[in-house]
């Protein structure tokens, strides 16, 4: 007998908020749905791709992103300015 575990939407996703030019938000919108991709699905590439530049190496979704490794994650005390 096989069983299914059920998994709440709340224990396996995250609400990121962001506020973005509005010129810049439909610019990108339309550059992704041209790709036929909702403007999420973009930005999780987006992020996964950035945790694997961080960390030099291949991530698995489950895995603990950082680990302490040099120069991933938070404690740098050298503020950036941001991006347009």
């Amino acid at each position: 007998m096989k069983v299914e575990k059920v998994v709440k939407i709340e224990e396996r996703t995250a609400r990121l908020t962001i506020l973005i030019d509005p010129r810049k938000k439909a610019v990108f919108e339309r550059l992704c749905a041209d790709e036929d991709l909702t403007p999420s699905q973009v930005v999780r590439r987006l992020i996964r791709s950035y945790i694997e530049q961080r960390l030099g190496r291949p991530w698995k979704p489950g895995e603990e992103a950082y680990g302490g490794e040099r120069g991933a994650g938070r404690g740098s005390s050298r503020r950036r300015t941001p991006r347009s």
